[in-house]
């Protein structure tokens, strides 16, 4: 299969070891994956903003670029979600028909990391070891817009050594929502504080979740508190094969 990584813009600005351990994951479990370096923006912050015109030469980059793989794994249910809801929307908002069809047939090959291995490859162990105490949140755009249910769940109670706790309030969003935490910084705020009132309550070593995004933010919160959890994604875990670090 001809696999493609789109590694987001926060992969590739300020979390590259989430791209590497997708790449290291997908390459272990026997997929050939190409980094197509055309690739820019989903165009997501555009679209949630209200920027649709600007948005639009990037899901045509999109269709252009991506276009030709089979399957394109994306370590982020929020770009996954914009990929899949917003491109083929905006192109028709211009009346670009041609595009809209382009974008549809891309994003129907577009899956999120979870739904990749569990769905397309079929697999719930993959030969992942990282013996720490864990627990897992689930991010907004994963849970309510792909839907993606109880897959990353299944992915980390196959790997060896992890003890994974359940989180209290697990579907309450953490509070980033990407411009929301700029515009109403109040109330992303609290609903951080909730946020890692509950991830500590678990006691757990790290925090995970698959968008970087929501990490960051809770990330930033609980390095702050100097509580001694620690964020990390989950592409990192399923990658891990050796000790855990």
């Amino acid at each position: 299969m001809r696999v493609a990584l789109f590694v987001t813009c926060l992969a590739d600005t300020l979390f590259p070891d989430v791209g590497k351990a997708t790449v290291r994951l997908l390459e272990r479990l026997g997929q050939q994956v190409e980094f197509p370096q055309a690739q820019t923006c989903c165009g997501q912050m555009h679209v949630n903003t209200g920027y649709l015109r600007d948005a639009l030469p990037l899901v045509r980059r999109y269709a252009e670029v991506l276009g030709g793989y089979e399957a394109i794994v994306v370590p982020s249910g929020s770009c996954t979600g914009s990929v899949r809801h917003q491109h083929a929307m905006v192109a028709r908002h211009y009346g670009d028909e041609d595009l809209a069809r382009r974008a549809e047939a891309v994003a129907s090959r577009t899956f999120e990391l979870s739904e990749f291995l569990t769905d397309v490859l079929g697999l719930e162990d993959v030969g992942a070891y990282y013996p720490h105490r864990v627990t897992y949140h689930p991010t907004c755009h994963s849970l309510r817009l792909l839907r993606v249910g109880d897959r990353p769940l299944r992915l980390l109670r196959h790997v060896a050594g992890l003890d994974l706790v359940e989180l209290p309030d697990a579907e309450v969003c953490c509070g980033f929502g990407g411009t929301f935490a700029v515009k109403n910084a109040d109330v992303s705020t609290a609903m951080l504080a909730d946020k890692m009132r509950s991830v500590l309550a678990t006691r757990a070593e790290v925090c995970t979740a698959g968008d970087s995004s929501c990490l960051m933010h809770i990330g930033g919160g609980l390095s702050r508190l100097n509580a001694g959890t620690r964020t990390v994604h989950l592409a990192e875990i399923l990658a891990s094969t050796g000790d855990g670090t």
